[in-house]
């Protein structure tokens, strides 16, 4: 069984506790910036066994009395289709996607913003559509000289030309479907608004990495590196705190490099003096993160965390050799991973699922085509391997093996007629013109799920395959479209060696 490190329960009272104690210093209004993943942050639920991918979700249910919901999406991301890498979608719609989440768990939404608003053709589109399903969208403008020119910021050419947001809730989430979309600037200019209004409002960060009060070099700490390794974040010992407080307190360089000027900003807004802040003396007494509470086994999330940076090594180079990431930032993990003296086979299924590769090539010595191994770890610690045929792909294989391991159905028992196999893979070939008769994990998921109306051990196979949601597992060779579609579905954590499954440059199937 996986062996838990965090005490998700106790972190959720802890945290909702600091909040609401933070309001209380606020005149009962505060903009609380949320970082990070609102939903499904699988980061965090890695690196600290036990902490859940809603938990945030869970924490903002807890306070669902005491909130209004804003979110931020930055106009240029519209404007050029960023996308979002743990989902493979564009912002706009991963800004549609987080609004359904929220409903789903009862969490409505005040607004969203769209932040450095200049007409964009296609983020009046975005707004179009948001305002015609009844979500209400407010604008925020491009400020020339931001964020240096304060006086110009504080005045009506700056802050004041923004939209303000009306919330009758003691605290305002202001959050984004991923990062840079402007949500500090969305706090600054609603604290404007409020002060010009006479309303005593404040600010505050939440954010999960990262830990402030773990060591510099912690693993946890190390991953969230990694994590960031794209856009150059890094952490580094809040010189801002250590003076102030002579205690050593961890944050990251974006925080601190804005820090004096975000100081200035505020004491501008409030009409105080810089030296008339005594509740924020650095960024660290900015945020309000108890995960540190959270921790009950450091070993454990050490271990957690080594793997992740080994996942996000393979990640970032799968992402180099398809020409979407740079090698700096593969090497920037490389060198983190020495610094914790991290190697890639300290991942169980690296090595087992290179040897299922060399296994299937010695057993296909003569035929044409590129053999792929894989391997997946089952929560028990067995590990189960797959590698491709002229029938199935590895992925395929591999999935199969497993179910059959979990519900201890005997090797020799086929869970798909190797005739309905080859009738699909006709149907690919000689109707569909596909490349290869073989079929990829999405094609065998569908074909599985109709054998168990027929077939009581095929029924029981899928249900079994539930349980490799959370799993480890490693692939010699990119997954195709179909591979990666059915694994992302199953929820496993999934590295490869970025090698490419075929010689073709334009891959379907």
């Amino acid at each position: 069984m996986k062996k838990i490190g965090f005490d998700n329960k106790k972190y959720i009272k802890n945290q909702k506790e600091a909040i609401l104690s933070r309001v209380e210093k606020f005149g009962n209004k505060l903009y609380l910036e949320f970082g990070g993943k609102l939903c499904f942050d699988y980061h965090a639920a890695r690196v600290l066994p036990g902490y859940k991918a809603n938990t945030k979700i869970r924490l903002l249910q807890s306070l669902k009395d005491k909130i209004d919901i804003i979110l931020c999406i930055y106009s240029g991301d519209i404007e050029k289709g960023r996308v979002r890498g743990d989902f493979g979608i564009t912002y706009d719609i991963a800004t549609f996607k987080l609004i359904d989440d929220l409903r789903k768990w009862g969490l409505n939404i005040l607004g969203v913003v769209i932040t450095r608003f200049a007409s964009q053709h296609s983020t009046i589109i975005f707004k179009n559509k948001l305002e015609h399903r009844g979500v209400k969208v407010y604008l925020h403008y491009p400020i020339e000289g931001y964020p240096s020119d304060i006086e110009k910021i504080c005045s009506s050419e700056g802050f004041g030309k923004n939209d303000y947001i009306d919330s009758d809730k003691p605290i305002v989430v202001i959050t984004a479907p991923g990062p840079n979309s402007g949500k500090l600037s969305t706090c600054l200019s609603q604290l404007y608004h409020d002060h010009n209004a006479g309303i005593d409002s404040g600010y505050a960060k939440f954010e999960t990495f990262p830990i402030w009060n773990l060591p510099l070099k912690h693993p946890v700490n190390i991953a969230y590196e990694a994590a960031t390794a794209d856009i150059k974040d890094f952490n580094l010992v809040d010189p801002f705190h250590l003076n102030k407080y002579k205690k050593v307190a961890i944050n990251y360089n974006r925080d601190v490099d804005c820090f004096p000027i975000l100081r200035r900003i505020i004491s501008r807004i409030t009409k105080k003096s810089e030296t008339g802040m005594p509740l924020y003396n650095s960024p660290t007494d900015m945020g309000v993160n108890c995960a540190y509470s959270g921790i009950v086994d450091d070993k454990v999330c050490r271990e957690a965390a080594k793997q992740e940076l080994i996942r996000r090594y393979f990640r970032y180079n799968s992402e180099y050799l398809i020409g979407i990431e740079k090698k700096e930032t593969v090497d920037r993990v490389l060198r983190l991973m020495e610094e914790l003296e991290v190697k890639v086979t300290d991942r169980k299924v690296v090595e087992v699922a290179r040897d299922s590769a060399k296994e299937a090539e010695t057993k296909g010595k003569g035929n044409k085509g590129i053999f792929c191994g894989a391997a997946i770890e089952l929560e028990d610690g067995r590990i189960v391997t797959g590698k491709n045929s002229t029938l199935l792909h590895a992925a395929s294989s591999l999935v199969l093996n497993a179910a059959k391991i979990l519900a201890n159905i005997p090797d020799e028992i086929h869970l798909l007629s190797p005739q309905v196999i080859s009738q699909i893979g006709k149907l690919k070939k000689g109707i569909f013109n596909a490349e290869s008769e073989s079929l990829d994990l999405e094609e065998t998921l569908i074909a599985l799920s109709i054998s168990a109306t027929t077939s009581p051990t095929a029924g029981l196979a899928m249900e079994k395959i539930l349980e490799l949601k959370g799993c480890e597992m490693h692939m010699t060779h990119m997954p195709t479209p179909g591979d990666e579609a059915g694994l992302s579905r199953l929820g496993v954590n999934i590295t490869t060696d970025g090698k490419f499954s075929s010689n073709n440059l334009f891959i379907s199937k």
